[in-house]
């Protein structure tokens, strides 16, 4: 990756990230949220827009986080995190909402990861042989069950080695699963030609994207 230096690009921040997101959910689909940044996503639909989302622990019709005055304690996602409902949402058991994303029910899956491949490989467990993590966990599942999944991430690690990558080094969720990438520098698509630029943080550059980027970018049509 070369050294190239730029001032004036404004990355997107991780509220506008998954603002991103938000804005190209359909109408009526079925999402489920992943731990850690993808759960900002719905705190940004639109209440007028009927999106439901699903958590793995047994949530359906998830809504925006609750303002601090009104938690309702024992209303949790999969990340442990308070969330609220939306009219018409319910609670079930586990295993019936592991069955929702193995029956392929849900339209959509939008994780978190450590690299993506240009191929749609994901990985987002672990990063080596050494980490705590037992296991993979329900993004397997995810991964496979979901009918199309989207990931949310930056596009470097802190130390600028790039994410989207030619092949993943880490051990890998789910091979050839990812359609689409949104990072704090662009949106991406996952497609037989590769990394397809859907569009750009300001003051990014195609070039300078490419210098960030691992694998080889094409530019939406």
């Amino acid at each position: 990756m070369s050294e190239t230096v730029v001032t004036d690009i404004k990355p997107f921040s991780r509220v506008q990230m998954a603002q991103n997101a938000a804005a190209d959910i359909p109408e009526g689909w079925y999402v489920n949220l992943g731990i850690g940044m993808p759960t900002a996503i719905a705190d940004w639909v639109p209440a007028e827009r009927e999106v439901i989302f699903h958590s793995e622990n047994g949530v359906l019709g998830m809504g925006p986080a609750p303002e601090k005055d009104s938690i309702e304690p024992w209303l949790i996602n999969a990340g442990k995190q308070y969330v609220t409902l939306r009219a018409g949402g319910s609670i079930c058991h586990h295993a019936d909402s592991f069955s929702m994303i193995r029956g392929g029910h849900l339209d959509l899956c939008v994780l978190g990861a450590f690299q993506v491949a240009d191929n749609g490989d994901i990985a987002n467990w672990a990063t080596s042989e050494n980490d705590t993590a037992p296991a993979v966990g329900g993004a397997m599942d995810l991964a496979a069950g979901a009918k199309r999944l989207w990931v949310l991430m930056d596009h470097t690690t802190k130390d600028g080695s790039p994410k989207l990558v030619t092949r993943c080094t880490y051990p890998l969720t789910a091979p050839a699963c990812v359609r689409r990438v949104y990072t704090n520098l662009a949106t991406i698509d996952v497609t037989e030609r590769g990394f397809v630029v859907r569009a750009m943080a300001p003051g990014m550059t195609f070039e300078n994207l490419q210098a960030r980027t691992d694998a080889k970018l094409h530019i939406a049509a």
